[in-house]
C-alpha cells in the first residue's frame, strides 16, 4: 500500500491543481467500491497523467505485492485458523487425511490430520502484522520485505497431542511454511506454556522480526511439505527413543 500511495502522490504532484485535489480527498466520503484511490486514479486518467497501460501496470504490480491480502480479511479465528489453513494444507498435500474415529479410535479433535495412517499433524497459522498499529488486520498486514517490526502468534499449541506441527505464516505477498517435530516446539526457548489457565499442556509461541531466524532450519518449500512432515516424524521418534 505504501508503494502505491507514493506512486500516486508523485503523479498527483505533477498536476497544477494538486493541492485542491488533496483537499478534496481529505473530505471525501467513501462508500464501497468508491474511495479515495478510485477518485485519485480517475483524475489522473482524465488529466492524461496516467495512461491506461500505465494504470494496468500499476494495478498488476499492486496485485503481485498483495496477492495474499485477502487472507487478512478473514476475521473469524476459526475461519482462518481452521477452515482456510487446513484447507490450504490439504490442497498442497492431498494425501493428508482429516482424522476421524474410524481412522483413529482414540481421536477426539486433538490434532488435525493423519499422514501415512500414523503421523499426527497439527496445523497452526498466523499472519504477519505491524506490531505498532492498532487497526484491522488488513490495514496492519505487512509485506515480507517490510522493515517494520512484525508479530505473529501461534496459539493453543499442545505438543503432547501430535507428532508434527505445520506452521503457515502469511504475509501480503508470500506464504511461508515451517515443519517441526512436536518435541522441537515443546523445547523451543520461545515456547510459552500455560496460554490459558487450567489448560495443562497448552502453550503459545510468538514469532517476531527478532526471532524469526531461529526457525530458518525448519522452513520448507510447499512442494516439499509431505517429505518434510515425514522427516519431522522421524526426528520425533528419535527424540522419544522409539522407531
Amino acid at each position: 500500500m505504501e508503494l502505491l500511495q507514493q506512486e500516486l502522490d508523485r503523479l498527483l504532484g505533477t498536476l497544477p491543481d494538486a493541492e485542491q485535489i488533496r483537499s478534496r480527498l481529505d473530505t471525501l466520503v467513501s462508500v464501497y467500491p468508491f474511495n479515495d484511490y478510485e477518485y485519485l486514479i480517475s483524475h489522473l486518467l482524465a488529466k492524461d497523467v496516467l495512461s491506461l497501460d500505465e494504470y494496468l501496470e500499476l494495478r498488476d504490480n499492486y496485485i503481485a505485492r498483495n496477492m495474499y491480502l485477502y487472507i487478512f480479511e478473514i476475521s473469524a479465528p476459526r475461519g482462518f485458523g481452521e477452515a482456510w489453513a487446513q484447507g490450504h494444507l490439504k490442497e498442497l498435500v492431498p494425501e493428508v487425511l482429516k482424522s476421524t474415529k474410524r481412522l483413529d479410535p482414540n481421536y477426539s479433535g486433538q490434532y488435525d490430520f493423519l499422514l501415512d495412517g500414523k503421523i499426527k499433524i497439527e496445523v497452526k497459522a498466523s499472519r504477519a502484522v505491524d506490531a505498532s498499529v492498532d487497526a484491522p488486520l488488513y490495514v496492519k498486514a505487512l509485506a515480507s520485505d517490510s522493515i517494520k517490526p512484525f508479530w505473529m502468534n501461534f496459539q493453543q499449541i499442545k505438543p503432547a497431542c501430535c507428532d508434527v506441527f505445520v506452521w503457515i505464516a502469511v504475509w501480503r505477498d508470500v506464504i511461508k511454511y515451517w515443519v517441526l517435530a512436536s518435541r522441537e516446539v515443546e523445547t523451543s526457548r520461545y515456547y510459552s506454556k500455560g496460554q490459558h489457565r487450567g489448560n495443562t499442556g497448552e502453550g503459545q509461541l510468538h514469532v517476531t522480526h527478532e526471532n524469526i531466524r531461529a526457525f530458518n532450519g525448519f522452513q520448507v518449500q510447499p512442494n516439499k511439505l509431505a517429505q518434510s512432515i515425514r522427516k519431522a516424524y522421524e526426528r520425533q521418534l528419535a527424540k522419544m527413543g522409539t522407531g
